[in-house]
């Protein structure tokens, strides 16, 4: 189990004068098995003339505002206090079912569960299934292999061959790019696993969230030094969603963090919207994760 407060600054510098804004962030973490939210915080400068909360298709935390004032710099902080869980010591990976019985299964099934893990067998904006991604995800999926283990060595060999560079790529590289050059950064990664194992039949989703970064040794943590994060889930019938981390090669610990949850980037992207006028823009965000004691009233 784990405490932690969580800073999420978000900065807009614009170019010209904004007249006004419509946004929508996913900056809520879920309260879930793995964690409880007890608190989210946000504020927005300049001040919303309208703000919502709601819940999305898929069960996240939705908030919604528009600026009306008009300005040439908008600054979104979230702030959050929540508690991890540790995850279910001595787990059998080989009791989940073989993955390619998964998609049959499913099919069948009357159980609300699997009927709904059934969309994330399809293809989405930024996540395509083809031949090349069945063919890498067979590679550790061979006949009859459960699927969690499958999926663990998939993430394995991502985090080992695989090299992470933020140069690399941007939100609209091809991920037949990301595979054929083995470098990218955790949204290809999760995107590429993501697609593996739609191409051959296993509902997978994409995670977004937070990871507790620890500085070099004897050095201070940096502010701001955090960063958003993103990893996969992946189901299989009785045993429900499970979480791992291409980017790292694990599965998920406490200290990870859950913000949202959808088929791909598109439907949880941390800040999204429309604005009237603006030009060009500069972004800045900064992201602390700390570690807290919380005090339950």
């Amino acid at each position: 189990m784990a405490d932690y407060r969580v800073i999420h600054k978000t900065k807009y510098f614009y170019e010209d004068m904004v007249a006004y804004c419509h946004n929508l962030a996913h900056m809520y973490p879920l309260t879930s098995k793995h964690q409880d939210c007890f608190r989210t915080h946000i504020t927005v400068s300049p001040k919303p003339v309208v703000s919502s909360f709601r819940r999305d298709y898929y069960g996240n935390q939705v908030i919604l505002f528009s600026v009306e004032d008009p300005h040439r710099t908008l600054e979104v902080t979230v702030e959050s206090t929540i508690r991890t869980h540790s995850p279910v010591v001595g787990f059998d990976l080989n009791r989940s079912t073989h993955w390619d019985q998964i998609q049959g299964f499913i099919f069948e099934s009357n159980l609300e569960q699997d009927i709904t893990a059934i969309e994330y067998l399809f293809p989405s904006p930024y996540v395509l299934k083809r031949n090349e991604f069945a063919d890498f995800a067979k590679t550790f999926f061979t006949p009859s292999k459960p699927v969690y283990v499958g999926a663990l060595e998939l993430t394995q060999f991502i985090y080992q061959n695989f090299k992470y560079d933020a140069k690399a790529t941007t939100i609209n590289t091809p991920l037949i790019q990301v595979l054929n050059e083995r470098k990218g950064v955790c949204q290809d990664f999760s995107h590429l696993a993501v697609s593996a194992m739609r191409s051959i039949g296993i509902p997978a989703r994409y995670v977004s969230g937070y990871l507790e970064t620890q500085p070099p040794p004897g050095q201070e943590k940096l502010r701001g030094s955090d960063a958003t994060h993103a990893w996969v889930s992946v189901y299989c019938p009785d045993m429900g969603w499970l979480d791992f981390d291409p980017t790292n090669g694990k599965m998920i610990t406490e200290e990870y963090i859950i913000t949202a949850i959808g088929r791909d980037y598109s439907d949880v992207s941390p800040l999204k919207g429309i604005i009237f006028g603006g030009g060009k823009h500069k972004l800045l965000v900064e992201v602390d994760v700390l570690r807290e004691v919380l005090t339950e009233d």
